[in-house]
């Protein structure tokens, strides 16, 4: 195995650690999260404006707290953590589902829950084969060498949440750009903007489809027909919620895809276990989530004092969760920091837990089964076509994941 950095070493006793930081190493948390690492379940850290915030690091506080209706994941409450100058700009607007606290948030996770249970992600499974093999099919014809995330990562996901949302795929560019722009926007100017434009964008689209005399098969034909025509959502709920779907249900997939990928092609002794045995890919799937921990930094703000872990959190004050450091909390997971296919728990918190655990996980899964199964064994000569040193990779204020992944077999 080729590791791009040491994930250890030391630190100055007492120096505040800043949260969020940039990984040197894609698949391993921040050299700088070392001193969060020494088993406390509790840090206190500090933000780009020099709040200090609580920080979780460890899975059973964590699940405790997640599951704890003191705290709110409301991001226009007083005391509500903001990570970066960019989330402050767009703090104000409302954010569907990840959002909103009960009862609002069960009424919107009930009307979606149908659409993303496990029979319906395993239906799904035959489609989302097809829409793999088309792209591969593609990747074969061109010849190497590729770019993995816009070949082939990217596509995946975006074809997908287009086809169950109902949003046309001919329009994927501008509003992955605007997602881009939204999750990654240099300034907080063009996370506005970015949100802007995907709202004017997804309200046509709902407007054209309140128009429609029969609806189609979209779960957004299915909002607005059942939903926004009965007067049970306005318009504005609708854009919220499609705004979050189409986001979510593409940007963190993709960087699954390519990261995982990535991670694997590093770990040829774990790459060939998986090539023995295919039987391993949902366990190498789990294991991935778990090791990669893409979505960093969950946002909370008490409502309450709460008694947790030997601290008191104060009302007011806000808690976020290092998701990279409790999937790799030592007093659950032996030797965290290897990949293991044969890891007993698969309690990891890659999807959150509790209230708000991701409602698409049922059909993140099928899609990283079936798009790094059949990546793997279509291409068996799969390789990195750089130094690994050298494949860019996204900083750590956003969702984890690789910038480019050139690629040859």
């Amino acid at each position: 195995m080729t590791e791009l950095t040491d994930i250890t070493g030391p630190a100055a006793p007492g120096a505040p650690v800043a949260f969020p930081q940039d990984r040197t190493c894609p698949y391993h948390p921040p050299a700088g999260y070392t001193p969060l690492r020494d088993g406390r379940p509790l840090s206190r850290v500090t933000l780009y404006d020099g709040r200090e915030v609580w920080l979780v690091t460890a899975q059973t506080t964590a699940r405790a707290l997640l599951a704890d209706p003191r705290l709110s994941t409301e991001r226009r409450r007083p005391g509500f953590p903001v990570p970066t100058p960019r989330f402050e700009a767009g703090r104000d607007r409302k954010v569907a589902l990840l959002g909103v606290d009960d009862p609002e948030h069960q009424r919107q996770r009930r009307m979606l829950i149908p659409s993303f249970t496990v029979k319906r992600a395993t239906a799904l499974r035959p489609w989302i084969q097809r829409i793999v093999d088309e792209l591969l099919d593609a990747m074969i014809v061109q010849g190497p060498p590729a770019e993995l995330v816009s070949a082939f990562a990217l596509p995946v996901p975006s074809m997908v949440i287009c086809g169950l949302l109902g949003v046309p795929y001919a329009d994927h560019e501008f509003f992955e750009e605007q997602s881009r722009r939204l999750l990654r926007g240099p300034t907080g100017a063009d996370t506005i903007a970015a949100r802007d434009r995907l709202e004017e964008y997804l309200g046509g689209l709902i407007d054209a489809k309140a128009k429609e005399s029969e609806p189609g098969d979209g779960i957004l034909d299915d909002l607005v027909h059942q939903r926004l025509r009965p007067g049970e959502l306005d318009r504005a709920d609708v854009v919220s919620l499609a705004i979050i779907l189409l986001v979510a249900g593409h940007e963190t997939t993709a960087n699954m895809i390519s990261l995982g990928t990535f991670t694997l092609l590093q770990h040829p002794e774990r790459l060939a276990e998986l090539r023995a045995d295919p039987a391993l890919l949902p366990a190498v799937v789990e294991e991935l989530m778990r090791m990669l921990s893409i979505a960093e930094g969950m946002q909370r703000v008490a409502l309450e004092d709460i008694e947790i872990a030997g601290s008191t959190i104060r009302a007011g004050d806000g808690v976020l969760f290092s998701t990279s450091v409790i999937n790799r909390d030592t007093s659950v997971y032996d030797d965290p920091d290897a990949l293991d296919f044969q890891r007993p728990d698969r309690h990891h918190l890659a999807f959150g837990f509790g209230f708000h655990q991701c409602l698409g996980q049922n059909l993140a899964r099928a899609e990283l089964e079936i798009a790094l199964g059949s990546l793997l064994t279509r291409l068996p000569g799969l390789r990195l076509a750089a130094p690994a040193e050298d494949i860019p990779f996204k900083p750590g204020d956003t969702i984890q994941g690789m910038l480019e992944l050139p690629v040859t077999w």
